[in-house]
């Protein structure tokens, strides 16, 4: 069974950095993307930044110049690095990744989320 685990979240300053990482486990196949969104208290889930295969990258308007991801395609993992960070970036962060696994073929599947406040 696949299952996307979050870490790295907590609390950190105006201006700080946090780096919040991704591992997918399961028996997988293939990942055709994997990307961060986030949710503000009663809002939609949005994206954040995202990265599909080939490496191409896309980032909100909010968050570009900021916030930087990555993956390693070895290890299922996929990371994002955020600086300069502000109190508007407070939310709950999740992972996504769609993919191929064994048994259950292709699917959408999320983390559980992880809290980011940046408060002074």
């Amino acid at each position: 069974q696949v299952q996307l685990v979050e870490s790295g979240g907590g609390m950190v300053q105006p201006g700080g950095s946090l780096r919040l990482s991704c591992a997918a486990s399961g028996t997988i196949f293939s990942v055709n993307y994997m990307g961060w969104y986030r949710q503000f208290p009663g809002k939609e889930r949005e994206l954040v930044a995202r990265i599909i295969n080939g490496g191409i990258t896309n980032y909100a308007d909010s968050v570009k110049g900021r916030f930087t991801i990555s993956r390693d395609n070895a290890k299922n993992t996929v990371s994002l690095q955020m600086n300069s960070l502000k109190p508007e970036d407070t939310a709950v962060y999740y992972c996504n990744a769609k993919l191929t696994a064994f048994m259950t073929g292709y699917g959408d599947y999320w983390g559980k989320g992880t809290l980011v406040t940046v408060s002074s």
